[in-house]
């Protein structure tokens, strides 16, 4: 069982800003990682934190009229931190189909392997922060010889979680809180992220999560920024 405790944005759950990085990841596709990822480097930004952004692997790119591919979550992540970065070292592999990436590279006849996108991820990280977004749901495949947990593992970042806020996120959560901790990752935050507009009434997944979960816990109201997540730094005495 679970620790008991409530820790919400709102009383002291807030992370210290000792991480040299974070992996983002979710409990499905679509729960909105690159949203609150693109909040967080604003976030650290705003705290003067520098910050490099990675997606190793983005499937289900647009199509230009010249034959190049644009990434849409790499282009939001550079857009969040100015620019910081080229296009091409925030998301180094990027395939059209909307697929994991390793059937995405399949069908264009490549090869995705973890090793390339553990490369990828740390190549030109010159920042304070490293921020690596994975591609799906934490054990969803993501190269031929691995998944995004195995990604998580290599780069031995501290975990911030996010999980869509609807019916069913309690379960979808506990489940990946236990899978995050048996791969030995530390869990910075869980994010419930509201993605779409209309929800249950009488839902409060934050106050059913918080007696389970004893860890930083957040909300992102809809469209809404996300609450602050780091501790501020403190003057010197």
């Amino acid at each position: 069982m679970l620790a008991v405790a409530r820790q919400t944005a709102e009383n002291a759950g807030m992370i210290p800003l000792a991480a040299n990085g974070y992996f983002i990841t979710g409990s499905d596709t679509d729960v909105g990682k690159t949203y609150v990822a693109c909040e967080i480097v604003r976030q650290l930004r705003a705290l003067g934190r520098s910050v490099a952004t990675r997606k190793p692997a983005e499937s289900g790119c647009e199509v230009a009229p010249d034959g190049e591919l644009l990434p849409h979550d790499a282009r939001a992540l550079h857009d969040a931190n100015d620019g910081r970065e080229p296009l091409e070292r925030i998301a180094a592999y990027c395939f059209r189909a909307a697929l994991a990436p390793h059937r995405a590279a399949r069908l264009e006849g490549r090869r995705l392997e973890l090793a390339a996108l553990i490369a990828a991820s740390r190549d030109g990280a010159d920042a304070d922060c490293l921020l690596v977004e994975g591609a799906g749901g934490f054990l969803s495949p993501l190269a031929e010889d691995g998944l995004n947990a195995d990604l998580g593992v290599a780069l031995d970042l501290p975990v911030i979680a996010v999980v869509e806020d609807r019916v069913g996120a309690v379960n979808q959560a506990l489940l990946l809180i236990e899978a995050i901790a048996s791969r030995g990752l530390a869990l910075a935050a869980l994010v419930l992220n509201r993605v779409r507009a209309e929800h249950e009434n009488g839902m409060d997944n934050a106050a059913d999560l918080a007696t389970h979960y004893a860890g930083p816990l957040f909300h992102c109201a809809h469209a809404a920024a996300l609450p602050p997540l780091f501790e501020a730094p403190r003057d010197p005495v």
